[in-house]
């Protein structure tokens, strides 16, 4: 029986090729925290925990979440049977409350050392994929109008990206509503243009935006008030033609069903990370599925390593309404995997060997970590 022999965590920080600007924070270094599990077998499982603007987005922090690892989740797991994924969820869900982010970076570690010893991609895990390839989404966020607009053309030209998503929140409600549709009369039909208003807006405030970012053609807004106005999301789901859809406000399965249960989303972005993990993702794509709703891939702003694993598992669902914004590397300087991921036509592939499907570099590795990496070992009894 092969068992869960080793754990080790490691912070990396990695600069962002421009200043990302979101309404409550503007992120110059994304900061990853990456999970190695070694097994009795000599094979190895890697996964990644990543959250957005260190503590300004949601309650974890990179800081926090390898802490948790090391010191609540590590112990529960160290000489565990390695294959019994399922059970390792379980008894991390019971024994530690909270704590998504830290979860999702275990449990990608543990699909992927099963999918490695299997000889399977993880999608095979999942029920298997249906799709070689994705659509996705990039983020403008620069602020500037101008700027924006030469950044969408450029992508549109060399064919990497025809979905387009603004960062918008920071300023007044006109001013944003003035910079998309700038940015939509200049791509018109050539491209989608969305907005993420990251729960910046007022119930007020929304009510004036959505009319005007209808009017300018903009298709979506996402999360346009804070998470716990349910009944806000609902009044403008109803209330007007443009998609509205629900982010922060889906932390797992359960925040899905009562999204569903209040009609306050037309549509899910679902997250890996903030969901809990591959298997909690499921459960919410599953609900979003059942109750007719758009499904968009979300991101955290992962590296390579936590997207291929958010594909493995996109892969495996028959319909996007919305595609996916698994753009996270290339907001990089610089990437941490042996081989990048692919991104051409309009799409990211997903990678096809076992596991996740990916390796990293270890020198990459070395040039980005903030410190020695923490490592525990199971004690043979």
């Amino acid at each position: 029986m092969t068992k869960i022999d080793q754990i080790e965590t490691m912070i990396l920080d990695i600069p962002t090729i421009r200043g990302h600007v979101l309404s409550m924070a503007t992120m110059r270094t994304q900061t990853a925290v990456l999970v190695r599990i070694k097994y009795s077998d000599g094979s190895e499982g890697i996964g990644e925990g990543t959250t957005i603007g260190g503590l300004s987005y949601g309650a974890e922090s990179p800081e926090g979440i390898q802490s948790a690892i090391d010191t609540y989740i590590t112990p529960l797991l160290l000489g565990r049977e390695a294959d019994n994924v399922n059970g390792a969820i379980q008894l991390i869900d019971k024994l530690v409350k909270g704590n998504r982010i830290a979860k999702t970076a275990v449990e990608i570690a543990l699909w992927d050392g099963l999918g490695k010893r299997l000889g399977v991609p993880v999608s095979q895990l999942f029920g298997g994929a249906v799709h070689q390839k994705l659509p996705v989404a990039w983020t403008l966020a620069s602020g500037n109008s101008d700027t924006d607009i030469a950044e969408a053309q450029e992508m549109i030209e060399t064919r990497r990206h025809n979905i387009f998503k603004l960062k918008i929140g920071k300023r007044s409600v006109r001013e944003d509503v003035t910079h998309v549709a700038r940015i939509k009369q200049a791509v018109g039909d050539a491209a989608s243009v969305r907005v993420d208003v990251n729960t910046a807006w007022s119930l007020q405030e929304a009510r004036w935006g959505l009319k005007g970012l209808q009017d300018a053609g903009c298709e979506l807004v996402e999360q346009p008030v804070a998470a716990r106005y349910r009944r806000a999301m609902a009044e403008l789901t109803k209330g007007y033609e443009i998609a509205v859809m629900a982010d922060e406000a889906l932390n797992g399965p359960e925040d899905a069903l009562a999204a569903v249960r209040e009609n306050c989303a037309d549509v899910f972005a679902v997250k890996v990370s903030q969901s809990g993990g591959l298997k909690r993702a499921s459960e919410v794509i599953a609900i979003g599925q059942a109750a007719g709703l758009g499904l968009y891939g979300g991101t955290m702003l992962e590296t390579g390593l936590g997207t291929a694993a958010a594909l493995q598992l996109f892969a495996t669902i028959e319909t996007l309404h919305w595609g996916t914004e698994f753009f996270g590397p290339l907001l990089l300087t610089d990437g941490i995997l042996a081989e990048p991921l692919i991104y051409r036509d309009f799409c990211v592939e997903v990678p096809s060997g076992p596991g996740i499907g990916v390796t990293l570099d270890p020198d990459k590795i070395t040039a980005f970590r903030r410190c020695a990496q923490r490592s525990m070992k199971a004690v043979a009894g």
